[in-house]
């Protein structure tokens, strides 16, 4: 099985031309099946003589890869898409077949290298110290969860005599903050925004007297602020929540899974003015920075703290943390680890900083022509003017069962997939415009259904 034959040979060949027609050509978005629709299909794919290679690929490529819905295509508008550049999915094939562990210094130095230069770039571009570094996860509930337990391990050093720890964030912060409360087993204090649903220190500052002066024995440890929500692309008061928190020895994260990739867009750069006031951050570049799944780029001002909270002991890893080399595994909830952040690396390498821009703007640019199309719409209303690429909007007079109707019927025409979303307990839709080849055209494409 672990020859590279000329059978295998031919399989690899196959794979590489299976994947240079899916980078030239755009896929359809294609759609999911019932379990029973795939078996008929497909059958039972694990046998004892096995099927072979190219007859696997072959199933892959007819059945179950059609099966899944393009999340890189033009008109894929749902959820946060993926728009991975051709340099980033050639090389996630490198990555693969390198078999790189990227989990410390030791096994892959020249992995790491490349990671961390790329998390200088965002450090950089959020204004935080040299000393200021991490690593990349699997996403950002995996990068939200680790910031959040280094931020208790920390202010559990400084305040050993507190029996109830909370976290503090906006009632519209990412639903990774609640999850990692529960998994912490912390209480969540949730607060509420303003008017147009950014969360402002005044509100926060209020809140966490008011929490703490009511439960004896109780601290918030971190105050999250999101640089940018998923549902309207909403940015916090970063630089006031900031300082208050910086005065008041309270750990600041912010949550700029989708949002924080703006930063290298001029045109909106001041909007995340602040973050560079932040103790940890995390920036999702398979969202809007055009690299494959899965990498959350997690990184700390200060990142010793970090390493205090997630370093694990055993005796066959000793020879790791003797080295003073720097080891990915030790600044996040993982030990095991692809080295994820290479194909993002690569990318940002050959196209160059520059490039990145451009593109990043193109994506602004059609979410703020797509607000204008949407506002001359005769049937639609615009829920707010774009802070960033989300544009959200409704169609007058429908409700749940239209928007799902119209919606499944969208896909199944082939046409994009727009799947409705809530605010305030109402439907909407939403375009998350990630794609730097998604077109007026194809919004327009979209509007013209409604």
């Amino acid at each position: 099985m672990h020859e590279f034959n000329s059978e295998v040979e031919a399989l690899a060949k196959e794979v590489l031309e299976y994947s240079l027609i899916r980078l030239r050509d755009n896929p359809p978005l294609d759609g999911p099946k019932t379990p029973e629709e795939l078996f008929a299909l497909a059958g039972n794919t694990i046998t004892e003589k096995g099927l072979g290679g190219h007859e696997t690929l072959e199933l892959f490529k007819e059945v179950l890869a059609k099966a899944c819905i393009s999340t890189d295509h033009p008109k894929y508008l749902a959820f946060i898409p993926s728009a991975p550049s051709e340099h980033s999915i050639l090389f996630d094939l490198v990555v693969g077949a390198s078999a790189l562990y990227g989990g410390s210094w030791l096994e892959g130095a020249g992995a790491v290298f490349a990671e961390n230069q790329a998390l200088r770039w965002i450090s950089d571009l959020a204004g935080l110290p040299q000393s200021a570094g991490g690593v990349f996860v699997q996403g950002g509930t995996m990068g939200n969860l680790s910031a959040l337990v280094a931020a208790r391990a920390h202010a559990r050093e400084k305040y050993p005599d507190i029996k109830r720890w909370a976290i503090a964030a906006s009632a519209e912060a990412h639903s990774s903050i609640k999850s990692a409360a529960q998994v912490m087993d912390v209480e969540i204090l949730l607060v509420k925004p303003d008017a147009d649903r950014s969360l402002q220190v005044s509100e926060v500052a209020s809140a966490v007297a008011k929490y703490e002066s009511e439960n004896a024995g109780h601290k918030v440890f971190a105050i999250v602020a999101t640089g940018g929500t998923t549902n309207l692309g909403i940015i916090d008061d970063l630089y006031g929540i900031g300082t208050f928190a910086n005065k008041n020895g309270i750990w600041f994260h912010v949550d700029g899974a989708y949002g924080l990739a703006a930063l290298c867009a001029p045109s909106v750069r001041p909007l995340f003015n602040g973050v560079e006031l932040a103790d940890s951050l995390i920036v999702d570049p398979h969202k809007w920075l055009f690299a494959p799944f899965d990498a959350c780029a997690l990184i700390y001002r200060n990142p010793e703290i970090a390493k205090k909270a997630h370093l694990q002991k055993a005796a066959y890893l000793e020879p790791l943390d003797d080295d003073g080399n720097w080891n990915p595994s030790d600044y996040a909830i993982h030990l095991t680890r692809r080295a994820r952040g290479l194909p993002f690396w690569f990318s940002l390498a050959a196209n160059g900083t520059t490039e990145y821009s451009k593109a990043m703007e193109e994506t602004i640019n059609v979410a703020k022509a797509a607000a204008k199309l949407i506002a001359q719409h005769p049937n639609l209303e615009l829920v707010m003017e774009p802070k960033l690429s989300i544009v959200a909007f409704t169609r007058k007079g429908w409700g749940w069962d239209e928007y799902n109707a119209w919606s499944d019927k969208l896909l199944a025409d082939q046409i994009g997939l727009v799947t409705p979303s809530g605010l305030n307990g109402e439907p909407i839709l939403r375009f998350a415009i990630v794609n730097p080849w998604t077109k007026i055209e194809d919004i327009a494409e979209i509007l013209s259904t409604l």
